[in-house]
């Protein structure tokens, strides 16, 4: 993209916020009210520019709809940013870092719930782009097939094979195909190891358990930027 040109940008945050995920939590929550601009500053490193008219960013919360019940998957509306940063920020520092139970978590969900979002559509230039960030694998979307919670949303897909043709689909859906990114902050391990063979996704490798401890937010937003 060359200096001057700008993108119309909706970005969707998945945040593990389970035990064991303070971490990382602690520097989204620090980094919340000055995320705009350290995403111009990595944009311009680059030559770019987003469209300040029309950069949104919003937040699914994920934890395990097979023991966290109620506390099992929040999501946010979209925010306007720079306007509403104090809302985003005051979003993002209700998260905690709780429940969980066993090691798998609902991330594969918080994908599809992702991919549903209201994304724009406006605009010649657009991105759309999902980051994920866990410290843990992801339980089956075919164990909802066993049996699911009560408030295990509907509109899910049945099988890992199912979420990844949403994401292929070129002609359904959403998300725009040339617009769409994903970006996975995630232990090298199944699932997150197949899901980096998807289209346009970039897979950063991450310690399983340690709360992505060692995660370094001038590169979370180095690679952001360079999805734009």
């Amino acid at each position: 993209m060359s200096q001057g040109f700008e993108c119309n940008v909706d970005l969707v945050l998945c945040i593990d916020a389970t035990g064991s995920m303070g971490p990382v939590i602690g520097k989204v929550k620090e980094s919340a009210l000055s995320f705009y601009d350290s995403l111009v500053t990595a944009l311009a490193s680059k030559d770019r520019i987003v469209n300040e008219d029309n950069f949104r960013v919003k937040v699914i919360v994920f934890r395990d709809y097979y023991c966290d019940g109620d506390d099992s998957m929040e999501e946010s509306a979209f925010f306007k940013l720079p306007t509403e940063k104090s809302a985003f920020r005051s979003f993002v520092s209700s998260i905690e870092a709780k429940g969980g139970g066993d090691e798998p978590e609902n991330a594969l969900e918080a994908i599809a719930i992702a991919m549903n979002s209201d994304w724009v559509q406006q605009g010649t230039r657009k991105r759309h782009i999902i980051m994920v960030w866990t410290d843990a694998t992801a339980h089956p979307l075919e164990k909802s097939q066993e049996g699911k919670p009560s408030n295990y949303p509907s509109d899910i897909p049945d099988s890992f094979m199912e979420l990844a043709g949403w994401w292929e689909d070129t002609q359904s859906g959403k998300m725009n195909n040339s617009a769409k990114r994903l970006i996975v902050f995630a232990p090298d391990d199944a699932p997150w190891s197949d899901v980096a063979m998807w289209s346009q996704t970039i897979h950063m490798a991450s310690k399983a358990g340690d709360g992505l401890a060692d995660t370094d937010m001038d590169i979370v937003f180095d690679v952001l930027a360079g999805s734009i």
